[in-house]
Formats: structure tokens, C-alpha cells, sequence
């Protein structure tokens, strides 16, 4: 049966985060106490005033179809938000409305790369990102961020790895999985080999608003009138206001890209869901008190969680600037024992902690990370610091 399914859909890879926190699930499920560091979503609960606007949405009978890029009120106010916040002036026609980051990304690698075309993307990688080029007929080309240079790529790594096939650069600051933030100066030699070789770049900014510290991230589009013309930038509201599951994403493109997407969009899914535009505006238009009390809050876990592995022996952290995750470096007790078992690598680290600690990491493989496991700051404090200390004593445990 397996023959017969398109050689396109042979290429995709599980995505082993949800499968870690389905296997967690389970074992809750069944009693077990089970800290899950797995979840790639805030731990809040959307706020009121977006819940009141989609309730308002639906008294008004704003269910019916919507122009495929999305209502214009929404995408008049993202333009704003470009401009507001990232100094990038768009006009609403440069902008579509999908049903999530992930699917603004689809369009995007749909409507630039053909088969054959090296996509560029720099390691540890949000795992679905090679995924993505691969179903659209795209060549993944890694490459490796140092521990040294907090799991960040330079310039002249980009320029090594740039061939006459290349096509698209993946560039996500602040970082899944990482927590890595590009400073202004790191976008701006980056975004000069894009323009040196006319690369685009895909700038994936759902984590903008979660930095910490005086950490400031900085969008590649904003560099030049040039590098905009070459950049798409993605960004959505599930990150920055615990909306996750209202599936609402968008991108700003130069006109002839958004054109294309807009007219692929409206031959898949149409339009994105109508009530949950409506609550997207008015999250993006209400004062933001909770975006900033939910950052404090993660600031805290975040300070929390970087003390106490700093306690613990056979592994280290990759300090986050932004986000809600960090790399946890485990390999230096690869070669180790739990039981009978040896632990050769990270996805046998997940396992072995998940049954014996009932504590869900997400393995650093699929990231291209095998030394590392990722780990969320996305729960409670008590549950955090208690999945802390299961993990020390699980480090403890091997032999």
C-alpha cells in the first residue's frame, strides 16, 4: 500500500514533538504524575477581550466566506502593526491571512522554490521547515549555528554554503528551538549575502514579541528597500496571545509574490477563519497589558529554569534570549546507562527519561540538534521546577 501513495508525501518525517506529547498524554491519562516540557504553546488562556470579540463576531453574522487574503479591516491594521513595530511600510495588498504561521510558511516555499532549489536553513531548525521544502520539490541545505555563538550562523557560514542552485534563505530569530536572537548588526551581514546573490528569505517572526532582557529583535525586510523586495516575512498571533488553536497566521510579501500566494490560497483552503479574523484584529488593536504581563511571566520561568540547570552535572543550557525554550545539552551522558538500556543519542535521552521520570522533552534530533533535547518553559513555575529536579536526579540515576 505504501507505493502508492505520491513520491511528494514519502519525504515527510512524523513530527516527533507531537508524538512525545501524545506519549505524555497517554501516561497522564493513566494516572501518572507527568511533567511535559514538549508543549510549543503558551501555558495562558486567550484573553478576555479577544473571546468577547469573537462572540461579538458571531452576533453579528460575520460567518460567511471572506476574501481569501483576509478581511480588509485586518489586513489595513497588520499593515500598521508592520510599521508600528518594525518600521516596514506594506500596503494590504501585500498581505494574506492563513490559517497559521505554518501555513503562511507552505505558501510560501509553494509559490518560490521548484524542484530542485537549495532552501538554505540554518541548524537547530524548527523541524518542520525541511519538511516543508522537501513537499514542494525543495533541496534542504543545514547549516550548523555553534554553541560557541549561542547556536547562531554567520555570515561567512551563509556565503560557504550558497551555490548557483540556491534559492531561499529560512531565517528565524527569535528561534524555535533555540531561543537564539539575531542582533541588528548579525540581520544586517546576513541579509548582505542574500542581497550580494539575490537570495529570498522566508523571515519567520512568530516569536517577535517574546524577548527578554534588552534583547531587541530586528526584522530582515526592515535592512533595505532592496532586502525587502527579497524577504517575505510570517508572523500570527498564536505565540503572542496564547491563541493557538484559532489558527491565524500571516505574511507580508512584495506585490507579484503576495499576488501569487493569494491566488493559491484561494484555489486550497480560501479564506481563514472568519470569526477568529475578527478577534485577531481586535487583539492587535487593544492595548497590549496582557502580551506584557504574559512576557514578564515567562522573564521569571525563564530566570528560573537557567539557575537551576546550571546546578546540575552532565548537562548545560544554551542560554534563550526569547521564546519559551532552550537547549538542554545532554550528550555528555551519551554512552551511558538507564537500566539495561544505553543512551546513545537524544531521542534515546527522551525515552529513557519519559519512563523513568515521567518528564517529556522533545529529542534534539529532528532539530538538528542530536547533542540536545528541547525544552519548554511554556508551564507553570511549579511544574517546571519540578521537572527540573526530575531531570537532575535522572542524570544522577545513569551509569
Amino acid at each position: 500500500m505504501q507505493n502508492c501513495l505520491a513520491k511528494r508525501i514519502r519525504t515527510i518525517s512524523p513530527s516527533q514533538t507531537l508524538a512525545i506529547s501524545a506519549k505524555a498524554k497517554a501516561l497522564k491519562a493513566a494516572g501518572e504524575s507527568v511533567v511535559n516540557f514538549g508543549v510549543g504553546e503558551p501555558d495562558f488562556p486567550t484573553p478576555e477581550y479577544i473571546i468577547a470579540a469573537a462572540e461579538e463576531a458571531l452576533k453579528n453574522g460575520c460567518t460567511k466566506y471572506t476574501p481569501s487574503a483576509g478581511i480588509p479591516e485586518l489586513r489595513r491594521e497588520i499593515c500598521e502593526k508592520f510599521w508600528r513595530d518594525n518600521g516596514i511600510e506594506y500596503e494590504p495588498s501585500q498581505i494574506i491571512v492563513s490559517n497559521g504561521a505554518k501555513h503562511s510558511i507552505f505558501n510560501v516555499c509553494y509559490a518560490l522554490i521548484d524542484e530542485g532549489d537549495e532552501v538554505i536553513i540554518p541548524a537547530p531548525y524548527w523541524l518542520t521547515y525541511p519538511e516543508v521544502v522537501k513537499t514542494v520539490g525543495g533541496v534542504p541545505v543545514f547549516v550548523q549555528g555553534s554553541k560557541q555563538n549561542h547556536l547562531k550562523i554567520t555570515p561567512e557560514q551563509l556565503e560557504a554554503a550558497v551555490t548557483p542552485r540556491t534559492k531561499m534563505l529560512i531565517f528565524n530569530s527569535p528561534c524555535n528551538p533555540t531561543g537564539a536572537v539575531y542582533s541588528e548588526a548579525e540581520v544586517r551581514a546576513l541579509a548582505a549575502v542574500c542581497e550580494k546573490h539575490g537570495i529570498f528569505v522566508l523571515s519567520d517572526e512568530i516569536y517577535e514579541k517574546l524577548v527578554y532582557g534588552d534583547v531587541k529583535p530586528f526584522s530582515m525586510a526592515a535592512v533595505s528597500d532592496k532586502m525587502k523586495e527579497l524577504t517575505v516575512t510570517v508572523n500570527g498571533v498564536s505565540k503572542t496571545y496564547a491563541m493557538t488553536g484559532w489558527r491565524i497566521g500571516y505574511l507580508a510579501a512584495p506585490k507579484a509574490i503576495a499576488k501569487a500566494i493569494d491566488s493559491f490560497q484561494s484555489h486550497t483552503t480560501s479564506n481563514a477563519n472568519s470569526i477568529a479574523q475578527y478577534a485577531t484584529l481586535r487583539a492587535l488593536t487593544a492595548p497590549q497589558a496582557s502580551v506584557d504581563e504574559m512576557v514578564s511571566r515567562f522573564a521569571r520561568r525563564r530566570e528560573a529554569m537557567i539557575a537551576r540547570i546550571g546546578e546540575m552535572q552532565n548537562a548545560y543550557c544554551i542560554v534563550p534570549d526569547g521564546a519559551f525554550y532552550a537547549m538542554l545539552v545532554v550528550e555528555g551522558v551519551y554512552g551511558k546507562k538507564f537500566g539495561d538500556r544505553v543512551i546513545n543519542n537524544s531521542i534515546d535521552f527522551a525515552e529513557a527519561l519519559l519512563d523513568a521520570a515521567k518528564v517529556a522533552v522533545v529529542p534534539g534530533a529532528p532539530f538538528g540538534a542530536d547533542d540536545c533535547v528541547r525544552i519548554s518553559y511554556s508551564l507553570s513555575m511549579e511544574d517546571m521546577l519540578e521537572g527540573l529536579e526530575r531531570i537532575d536526579a535522572f542524570l544522577q540515576s545513569l551509569r
